[in-house]
């Protein structure tokens, strides 16, 4: 009998044992896994912590800091370079586009906007029209913080609105100096009451060699101004042909009508006075050459004479009113009566 309760005494402690065991194994595993949890919740939140407070600059842009409490709050001078930057509290950066670029303000929807951006303009005497152009424009690398605390204008805000804005002023500027058109029939005055130019006084139209020229003049102001404001404007061009007035289409459609018009009669006119030219010389020939026979047989009366002789011979036809005298120089003779 004691020997069975030693037994179950010792199978007791060995349960106890393994239970206690078994009791450390989990804690351990518990706070094994808790460590784990732990650190990659802190790496995770360390990790959002970092993403939510660095920005990245690529290349072809700058990043421009902008604090907004501080001894130097707003907008700092200097422009960060491509690469990873930290932002701190109360710290903002925001990504300027430096990269050259060819914007089109067009009526139609493109890439470069939805809405409509056609530039309106008019001509000497006040005829409004439209145009589509484009621009080949950049930012300095070291200017793009300086304009941006200037207008608050991201690239393609600036674009749209200072720069479009300017295009269409000195583009106007440009214009009203000469007419659509040197020889269409225009009004006798503008709307505005401004007298048409005489075809002496005009030296280019927008239909003609000025259309480049108002451009290129326009050109060199804009690019002047914006250079000074750190964009570079390099080129400046048209898109597709001008919009003209119903009035100015319709007058251009009907002075192409009246010279086809023109022409073809000329053409035919040409054509009769040839003609008549033709028929002048011909009977200018026939008169010559009556002339010449008559002369002949005025000089030579015995020839008249033959003539008779071989019309009774039967050499001519009776009714014939000519008799050819075999291969001599005088041609058709005309035959007198019997």
């Amino acid at each position: 009998m004691p020997n069975l309760i030693e037994e179950r005494e010792e199978r007791e402690a060995e349960r106890k044992a393994a239970a206690a065991e078994a009791r450390q194994q989990w804690t351990r595993r518990i706070k094994f896994f808790g460590a784990v949890g732990g650190l990659a919740l802190f790496l995770l939140v360390s990790g959002c912590t970092v993403l939510s407070h660095s920005t990245t600059i690529q290349s072809g842009e700058v990043g421009i800091l902008n604090k907004t409490f501080g001894a130097n709050a707003g907008v700092q001078p200097t422009e960060l370079r491509p690469g990873w930057h930290w932002r701190g509290i109360g710290e903002q950066i925001i990504k300027y586009s430096t990269r050259q670029r060819i914007y089109s303000f067009t009526r139609e929807a493109n890439s470069d906007g939805k809405e409509n951006e056609e530039i309106a303009f008019a001509d000497q005497t006040g005829l409004p029209m439209t145009a589509d152009v484009q621009l080949t424009i950049k930012v300095q690398d070291n200017r793009a913080a300086e304009i941006f605390a200037k207008y608050r204008l991201n690239f393609d805000d600036l674009i749209d609105g200072p720069i479009r804005n300017d295009t269409r002023s000195f583009l106007s500027r440009e214009t009203e100096k000469v007419p659509v058109s040197c020889n269409l029939n225009q009004p006798s005055a503008a709307p505005g009451g401004a007298p048409t130019p005489a075809p002496s006084e005009c030296t280019g139209s927008l239909m003609g060699a000025g259309r480049q020229a108002v451009l290129q003049k326009a050109f060199a102001p804009l690019r002047a101004k914006w250079a000074a404001e750190g964009v570079e404007i390099s080129d400046l061009q048209w898109v597709g042909t001008i919009r003209y007035p119903d009035a100015i289409t319709n007058a251009i459609k009907a002075r192409t009508e009246t010279e086809q018009r023109t022409l073809a009669a000329q053409q035919r006119k040409a054509e009769a006075e040839a003609n008549a030219a033709a028929q002048i010389e011909t009977a200018r020939g026939i008169a010559e050459s009556t002339r010449l026979r008559g002369e002949a047989l005025r000089a030579n009366p015995e020839i008249i004479e033959q003539i008779y002789a071989e019309r009774s011979q039967g050499l001519c036809p009776p009714k014939a009113t000519t008799c050819i005298l075999g291969q001599g120089a005088w041609g058709l003779v005309p035959t007198a009566p019997r």
